[in-house]
């Protein structure tokens, strides 16, 4: 193939994006919490992944979990992060911002990009895009502040069920911009996606279960207000990103 498709993996933890780095991603969107969706990391992960990463480094900017209106001093802790990922040498930051009535923050999205890019750092718009009025309009408005791809479902909770719409915003952006799928994105539907809307970018965090080397199990106690599995953790796997990219260039 003379274009190869690539992966873009969303690590949640710096062994995640040693371990997509390992399987041949091109590029790790470094985040925390995925379980909100995903929130800014912390300094730490950030300034390590920087020293161990030869791939490119793209830090999530999104101060909390739920919707993508935000006031002001939430905007100042965005730009803040950002100052912060451009003097840790990152390679570019993922943002988002939607006005009340769901169109896209045009004005504080702008200023965000300038701050990154005239320190040389690309900008990729994240699925706040999925929960916009209007697409397509959307596209239009993200082109022309300056991001580079956006990622999306669709406007689905899954890529695969956005596909449709995926190719009809591959085929307006006409190359101006990449459309990166997200979501969803598995070994079992890779290559569907890739063929039917033709992007060139795949997005996927391609995780597994980790086992605790905890020998003291307390099974009396919940650590959080979701129950779940206090002792095992979701990674990035290696072997999983290698076969993502196989199948998605297959």
């Amino acid at each position: 193939m003379s274009n190869p498709v690539s992966l873009e993996v969303c690590a949640n933890s710096l062994a995640s994006a040693l371990a997509a780095q390992e399987g041949g991603a091109v590029r790790v969107e470094l985040c925390e919490n995925l379980k909100e969706g995903g929130t800014t990391p912390s300094a730490g992960q950030i300034l390590l992944a920087r020293k161990l990463l030869h791939i490119k480094l793209y830090v999530l900017i999104r101060p909390r979990e739920g919707d993508f209106l935000y006031n002001d001093l939430e905007y100042q802790i965005m730009l803040a992060d950002i100052r912060y990922c451009i003097e840790a040498g990152c390679d570019g930051v993922v943002i988002g911002m939607l006005n009340a009535d769901g169109t896209i923050d045009k004005e504080r999205c702008a200023e965000m990009v300038s701050l990154a890019k005239q320190w040389g750092l690309g900008v990729t718009f994240h699925r706040a895009f999925d929960m916009c009025v209007d697409q397509l309009k959307a596209l239009e408005d993200i082109i022309e502040i300056g991001c580079e791809r956006i990622l999306t479902s669709g406007g689905k909770s899954t890529a695969m069920e956005g596909a449709t719409i995926i190719n009809h915003l591959v085929e307006q952006a006409a190359g101006r911009i990449s459309i990166m799928p997200g979501s969803g994105v598995s070994e079992a539907n890779v290559a569907d996606l890739v063929h039917f809307t033709g992007v060139i970018e795949v997005h996927s965090s391609a995780r597994g279960r980790v086992k605790s080397k905890m020998q003291y199990h307390n099974d009396h106690i919940v650590m959080s207000t979701v129950p779940g599995d206090e002792y095992s953790i979701d990674v990035t796997d290696t072997g999983r990103v290698i076969e993502l990219i196989r199948l998605a260039n297959s």
